[in-house]
């Protein structure tokens, strides 16, 4: 908790740093593919990466017993939506990098602030009631589908509706699968395992997946490169350890205020402008159109306006 009792000013700092963590898996996603990488071992590598940090990260203390203890209680669920908050999140999210830019990656999963408020009803407040769609931040959601809509519409207007909806299709599956896994997960422990924890016991839970990727990948293209070995080890530490911590913090922080956790999700539209910076920088990526920045400019402002509304809403502690 934070001074006055408030937790979410400290939620709100942890989410817009968070973002900028989260930027490094778009660029070197990219980078992994422009590479000839295979996305399985994009995504694979990502999480067996982050079993061993998160199994030292947790060591002291007894937090190995703690996580074991809770997952017993609900195998078959951890099980279930941590492969929907790791597994349908990150492995469509891979998939995708191949057929666009980072920064049109990072703009379109910003649908997931729109598909976290439509989940809201799947989830109970402090007091046991479940969550309403907030239809007062309609027209901030739509702003952001248009925007979502404008930047695939560079692929669409070339003609190229196969690559635009093998693009669109797994990035806007993974928007509702991260804030979905997310907050199931969080609603299965109960405040009963710590940030640190609660990653651990997902992505061991998740780890049948990437196992079985990793041997797929290792069947059709041999073992990963030496680079994307390297590239998938910052992406693990930077945007899967470091920003998922801060991440998962802050909504932790704020997980009974279903209008706050919405509020600290729309911080990461850093991300965007982050990815959108990094791949023109360092990849050297074609800056996008004008419906391109047209589409990224209100995915942004919508973003911002839905956080600016959430903020000033009565019920907000």
């Amino acid at each position: 908790m934070t001074a006055g009792g408030k937790p979410w000013p400290k939620a709100l700092v942890l989410g817009i740093v968070s973002s900028a963590f989260f930027s490094v898996t778009y660029v070197l996603n990219t980078a992994m593919a422009l590479g000839g990488g295979d996305w399985m071992w994009s995504a694979s590598l990502r999480y067996l990466w982050m079993l061993p940090m998160l199994l030292l990260l947790n060591l002291p203390g007894g937090g190995l017993k703690t996580v074991w203890r809770e997952v017993g209680r609900s195998p078959w669920r951890w099980l279930l939506w941590s492969l929907v908050g790791f597994g349908a999140f990150y492995a469509p999210l891979s998939f995708a990098s191949a057929y666009g830019p980072s920064w049109m990656v990072a703009g379109t999963f910003q649908f997931t602030i729109l598909a976290g408020a439509l989940e809201t009803p799947l989830f109970r407040d402090a007091g046991g009631k479940r969550g309403k769609i907030p239809l007062r931040l309609l027209p901030a959601f739509l702003v952001i589908l248009l925007g979502v809509f404008l930047l695939q519409a560079e692929q669409m207007g070339q003609g190229e509706w196969g690559a635009a909806l093998l693009f669109a299709a797994p990035v806007l599956l993974s928007a509702f699968a991260y804030p979905l896994g997310n907050r199931k997960t969080m609603e299965l422990c109960e405040g009963r395992l710590t940030t640190a924890q609660r990653m651990l016991a997902m992505t061991v839970c998740s780890l049948p997946l990437w196992l079985l990727l990793s041997a797929a990948a290792l069947w059709r293209g041999g073992p990963p490169s030496p680079g994307q070995v390297g590239q998938s080890l910052a992406v693990a530490l930077f945007s899967g350890l470091i920003a998922t911590l801060l991440f998962f913090q802050a909504t932790q922080l704020v997980r009974r205020d279903p209008q706050r956790l919405a509020l600290v999700e729309s911080c990461q539209c850093g991300e965007v402008l982050f990815s959108a910076l990094g791949g023109i920088l360092l990849l050297h990526e074609p800056w996008p159109s004008l419906s391109g920045w047209v589409g990224l400019a209100l995915v942004v402002g919508g973003m911002v306006a839905n956080a600016l509304l959430t903020a000033r809403s009565p019920q907000s502690p």
